[in-house]
Parts: C-alpha cells; sequence; structure tokens
C-alpha cells in the first residue's frame, strides 16, 4: 500500500523475514514508496535511483526495479542463492498461480459440530482474529484447493483436507481429524 512501514500496521519488513516473505513485502510496497525505500536502503547511488526512477517515468516498469531492490535486500541479509530462489518462488507462485512446495501439513482436533473456517483460519495463522477471516472471505481472499471461499459461516468436517490461501502470500496445509 502506500501508507508508511511499521510494525502496528503490520506491513514491515523484518531483516530476520524468511527470504520469500521478505521478497513478497517489499514487492507489495506502491511503486511510489519503493523509491523512498530505495534511497533508505539500497547500496545503489543516489544517482543509479535517480536513473531509475527517470526510466519508469518514461515508460519502464517499476516491477522490474523491485525485484532489483528485494534482491538485493535478501543478499544482504540472507545471501544470494537465497535471493535467487526467492525470485523463482515469488514467479511460480504469482506468475504462474503455484502454491508453495514446502507447506508442512498442520493436523487438526475438529470439534463435533465441525470446524468453521473463520477459526480454521485464525487457527492456523493465517489471520489474526475471526473477524479479519471473515472479512478477507466477503472481500474473496480466501481459497481452498484453488476454490474461493464464498461463505464465512462454513464449518469444514472431519477428514477434510487441503491447501487454504488467504490473500496472495500465505498458505497453509490442513488436516481436519
Amino acid at each position: 500500500g502506500v501508507q508508511k512501514m511499521s510494525k502496528s500496521l503490520g506491513n514491515y519488513v523484518g531483516i530476520t523475514d524468511a527470504p520469500d516473505e521478505m521478497f513478497g513485502k517489499l514487492m507489495s510496497v506502491s511503486d511510489e514508496l519503493m523509491w523512498r525505500y530505495m534511497e533508505l536502503l539500497s547500496a545503489e547511488s543516489m544517482a543509479t535511483i535517480g536513473l531509475w526512477k527517470k526510466a519508469c517515468q518514461d515508460g519502464a516498469n517499476p516491477r522490474d526495479y523491485k525485484v532489483k531492490f528485494a534482491q538485493e535486500m535478501i543478499a544482504r541479509f540472507h545471501d544470494r542463492p537465497s535471493a535467487d530462489r526467492a525470485l523463482e518462488n515469488f514467479e511460480a507462485r504469482f506468475k504462474q498461480g503455484l502454491v508453495p512446495e514446502d507447506l508442512i501439513e498442520v493436523a487438526l482436533d475438529t470439534p463435533n459440530e465441525g470446524y468453521p473456517i473463520a477459526n480454521l483460519l485464525k487457527d492456523l495463522t493465517l489471520t489474526a482474529s475471526t473477524s479479519e477471516s471473515i472479512r478477507m472471505i466477503k472481500q474473496g481472499g480466501v481459497k481452498i484447493d484453488g476454490e474461493k471461499v464464498e461463505d464465512g459461516k462454513i464449518s469444514l468436517v472431519s477428514g477434510a483436507a487441503g491447501v487454504i490461501q488467504v490473500g496472495k502470500r500465505k498458505f497453509a496445509k490442513f488436516r481436519l481429524k
């Protein structure tokens, strides 16, 4: 977005964030704020950043410069191979719509009346609260196995399993027992 980066807003990029998470967060910075981030954090000269900004004003895609910046940050706080993998994973996930391969399945006990979807999202730490879960469902931002969840009041039964996605970057593999 266009808001400043802050931990209280939940849009900060931590230096200990995993490479894929760091890459995704940096790519989601708005085009207008991206330049300020680069000026403050990049080891590139102000002249180089100025040339990049001018290129974008002349029609170049800002995404290309975000990628350079994100890779620079990941290489700085992790290493170059991690930066390269983060780019590959980002492109696979967002250009090709692929689910991350390294998801660990979480098994949860199902209450007798079923597992309400809003609670499942919260318990899988994909959302901070059931209220946020319901908002995300209403906004069309929740999918199970690639299918959009339309009803925020559904409950899943024991034996249900799959990959659940919230927004573009949050995934969890679950199995209800």
